[in-house]
């Protein structure tokens, strides 16, 4: 999500669809990023086919949502020009607008429809040659090139006396020949974090340096931005397919707390590597933009243009901090689903920010002990299921004095926001509340995403102010 996204937020009316119930982030095209993920075991050498392999009207490129076991239009969905469920199939072609022309023209890099830096995640092709760069992100990109399983992913149910079983069975056999398990938030991560955070491949890593040339800045929330790209409904035969049961569903507040922690668990790891620096520089991807990105004062009485952040331990004035937007968000989620990892977080939280201030051979030492918790702390959301009840105590968490006193910066101030968005979905979905409840409180919402609007206007005080008023609209509703 980028800085557009959110001044496109409030545009959209709150709606319910499905299981994935908020429909609600607008993404500007030019933001969008997504691409070739790391690959998962047994993908190696696997060959891409392509989007007109998925096209027959037999398949994904029905004209209207009629199917039998999925809608089947999914295809035109992809392609749906004014929406973010369209966004991947124009990742390319944004390339060529006068913005990319200009990003391109300040980087040195010719034509950004064929750069690599750029090819990386505006199209499949950049790692899968075979495939036309001007289909963008192709639906190989997010559920794995396909030669190896698209002819039992086409193949028909029989005429068995347990259809159910027999999708089962059949989708746990594409599975094995390469399909991603993207209803696992672990997997999901994986695949989006890549391009929707960063990655160590050239073309996967959206720098300072590509920042101040104009990109947007990188932002992840894993469960919306799945909402947004969404291209089915979540039904019985879903339920079926993908988790064994009719009734089974996807776990929105796991999907957001393994994606917070995965986000940051990725920036850890990038941070340890040579991504770290750039050339005498650290690399200020990693840092809080608005440690330095504020109004200078030259005058006889000073004035303070930081605010203190409780979280981040004594950082010396002038010294910018990690950027810890999914750090804040991860302490919050800890609390409630791994209490017993939640201090150990905490602790090692407050060590590396203070190695920071000394080197980088003990900020990249405190890092990796840091990472080490992350990491569990994903196994350990990955491994529970969280309910409707969870969603109203995570609200809580993340309202709560010791987390929203660390709301200083505009990139944590934005996933709050995102977080409070996605919990009342799950909310919704889950049965907890009902479509038009939500619906009566979407103008609070809204407001706390005005108030991050614009990173230049942001104001932390303005922030909380607001940000209160729509959780305590949220608790309303318990």
């Amino acid at each position: 999500m980028t800085t557009d996204a959110i001044a496109k937020r409030g545009e959209r009316p709150w709606a319910a669809m499905g299981a994935l119930a908020l429909l609600l982030l607008a993404l500007v095209v030019a933001a969008l990023l997504s691409a070739p993920p790391a690959r998962s075991q047994g993908e190696g050498g696997a060959r891409y086919v392509g989007v007109a392999s998925c096209a027959g009207s037999t398949c994904h490129g029905r004209m209207e949502g009629d199917g039998t076991v999925v809608r089947q239009d999914e295809l035109m969905k992809w392609q749906e020009p004014s929406t973010p469920g369209g966004a991947h199939s124009r990742a390319w072609a944004v390339l060529q607008g006068s913005r990319s022309q200009f990003i391109a023209r300040n980087l040195g890099i010719g034509d950004p429809a064929r750069a690599p830096m750029c090819l990386g995640c505006h199209s499949t092709a950049g790692t899968a040659r075979a495939v036309p760069a001007e289909d963008g992100v192709g639906c190989e990109s997010c559920h794995g090139p396909a030669g190896g399983w698209i002819a039992s992913h086409y193949a028909g149910i029989s005429a068995t006396a347990d259809p159910d079983r027999e999708m089962r069975e059949k989708h746990l056999a594409n599975l094995r020949a390469g399909l991603r398990k993207l209803e696992d938030p672990v997997v999901r991560a994986g695949v989006c974090v890549d391009c929707h955070f960063g990655a160590a491949g050239e073309g996967q890593f959206v720098t300072h340096r590509i920042m101040a040339a104009g990109h947007p800045r990188i932002s992840f929330e894993l469960d919306l931005f799945s909402s947004l790209q969404a291209h089915h409904h979540e039904d019985s035969d879903y339920g079926w397919r993908k988790f064994g049961a009719s009734g089974a569903r996807t776990d929105h507040v796991q999907m957001w707390a393994v994606g917070q922690a995965t986000a940051l668990e990725r920036s850890l790891s990038l941070f340890q590597s040579r991504r770290g620096t750039e050339g005498m520089f650290p690399e200020f991807y990693f840092l809080d933009c608005h440690s330095c990105h504020r109004r200078i004062y030259d005058q006889a009485k000073p004035v303070k243009t930081s605010v203190d952040n409780p979280g981040r331990g004594a950082i010396p004035e002038g010294m910018p901090p990690y950027n810890d937007e999914n750090l804040i968000m991860l302490a919050a989620a800890a609390r409630v689903a791994a209490p017993a990892l939640a201090e150990q977080l905490s602790a090692r939280t407050a060590a590396f920010h203070k190695a920071m201030t000394v080197d980088r051979a003990s900020a990249v030492a405190a890092a990796a002990q840091l990472g080490q918790t992350v990491s569990a702390l994903k196994s350990a959301f990955a491994s529970r299921g969280f309910s409707g009840a969870d969603a109203f105590t995570l609200v809580d968490a993340i309202a709560a004095k010791a987390t929203s006193d660390r709301f200083t910066d505009y990139a944590g101030s934005q996933q709050a926001v995102m977080g409070i968005d996605t919990l009342l979905n799950a909310m919704v979905s889950s049965g907890r509340v009902t479509v038009g409840a939500a619906a009566g409180i979407r103008a609070d919402i809204d407001r706390a995403y005005t108030s991050v609007k614009d990173p230049n206007a942001y104001k932390p005080t303005d922030f909380q102010t607001s940000f209160g008023s729509a959780v305590s609209a949220i608790r309303a509703l318990r």
